[in-house]
Order: structure tokens, then sequence, then C-alpha cells
């Protein structure tokens, strides 16, 4: 029944009502001891016959399955993992100053500043490892790019050679070349620049400028003759392209 002063529902004869105040704290207080967890009681049924909803199977799902309709995670896995860890170790901190503040068992204010330790060692563990698989991408193409340019002056003879007929089909030296820039064209090596490029201060480097007879419905400065190729990697640029240039007319 309701009692009609305060709203709310009565309970029995001969229990108490308001609010009910239950100890959880694993260890106690006074001892120092570790409660032992006790049994869980039914609850209490209430006399008045109510009927229980029943659960809609649509709503029973095993977890990590991604229900129909509801957001994706913005974040990656990673970024998840890094943000449950400091999500952890910020509320480990406050329990750990709440038990001291409350005047807890030393036990329970050491086992609290300990988890917020552990916590805080998976967030740095987490930033650490992140930091690790980013870093790896990069200083291997680093590495492959410091290869390359110490080579460069190796494929400017070999481009050299090529122009003046020097590496004929089937000779050993013309395979030998084929090969060494098949092997770099493996870690992203891509030679650039040939006449009737447009001029690109980002890619190319003008070494002339000159009079001459442009491509018809060239409209911008135009590349004539390549001096030495340009290289790069990706869209890394390892070496601009040097060539001569000249002006529509």
């Amino acid at each position: 029944m309701t009692d009609d002063t305060t709203g709310r529902v009565g309970s029995p004869e001969g229990e108490p009502t308001g609010p009910v105040i239950r100890d959880k704290r694993r260890i106690d207080p006074a001892t120092g001891e570790v409660r032992q967890p006790a049994p869980d009681t039914p609850a209490p049924t209430s006399s008045d016959d109510r009927e229980t909803p029943m659960s809609d199977p649509s709503d029973q799902h095993e977890p990590g399955d991604q229900q129909s309709g509801m957001p994706q995670d913005p974040f990656s896995a990673e970024e998840s993992a890094l943000h449950e860890a400091e999500v952890g170790a910020a509320e480990a901190d406050a329990a750990a100053e709440r038990a001291k503040a409350d005047g807890e068992h030393p036990d329970t204010v050491l086992a609290a500043e300990r988890l917020a330790d552990l916590q805080r060692l998976q967030a740095e563990y987490v930033n650490y490892k992140r930091r690790v698989d980013r870093d790896k991408v990069l200083l291997k193409d680093l590495g492959a790019a410091s290869v390359i340019e110490a080579l460069m002056p190796v494929l400017d003879e070999i481009a050299l050679a090529r122009q003046h007929g020097d590496l004929g089909e089937g000779t050993p030296f013309a395979s030998i070349a084929d090969k060494l820039q098949q092997a770099l064209g493996r870690f992203g090596l891509e030679a650039y620049g040939a006449p009737g490029d447009e001029f690109d201060p980002a890619l190319h480097e003008a070494l002339m400028h000159v009079q001459a007879e442009l491509p018809e419905g060239a409209t911008t400065t135009t590349v004539v003759q390549v001096l030495q190729p340009g290289y790069r990697q990706g869209d890394r640029v390892l070496r601009a392209a040097r060539v001569s240039v000249a002006d529509p007319q």
C-alpha cells in the first residue's frame, strides 16, 4: 500500500523503512582480517502477485557481438585500451585518496595504492607499444632511403650509360643494371622526370632556362631536357630532377 504523506510504498508491519546501508568492504576495519563473502539470500517476495516481464530474445546477445543499429566504436583497439588504462589509473588514484581520507585500514590503503601503480604502468606500456609500432615503419623507410641515397651516383652512371647506348640489350652489364634497379624498386624507389612534363618546383630543379619549342597545348613552364633524373620513395622526394625548362611563346 502507499503512504499518503510520503508517496512511497510502505513495508509490511515489523520491517524497518528508509534507506538500508550495507558494509561491502572486503577487509574488516576493526580487525584487519579479510571478510568471507556471505551467501546470496533470495530477495523477499511481496504478497502481491506481480507478473515478471519476459525478456525479449532479440535483446540477448553474446558479449562483443555488434548489434544492428548500434554506432561503431570510433577508436581503434589500441586507443580504447590506452583510454581504459588511463581512466583506470585515475580511478585507482582517487580510490587511494578516499581510503586515506576515510581512515581505512593501512592494508586497504596499501592495496589501493598498488592498484593505482599497476594501472599507471599499464597505461605507460600501451603508450610505449603504440610509439614503437609507429616508429618501426618510419625507421624502416628511413633505412631504405639512406641506402638509396648512397647508391644514387651509381644510378646516375647507369642512366648516362643508357643515354649513350653503352648498355646493349643482352649484355652482362645491362642485366646487372636492370637487377639493381628492380631490387631498389621493391623498396619503393621510383625515377621520374621526362621532357614535356609540367615544371613543378617541388619535383624539379631548373638548372637552365632556354628558348625552345614546346608541345602543342603547353600553357605553363615545361621541361625540355632532363639533365639528371629525380628519385622518390613513395611521397617522399629523395632528389629533385635537374632539368632545363622553357616558357610558352
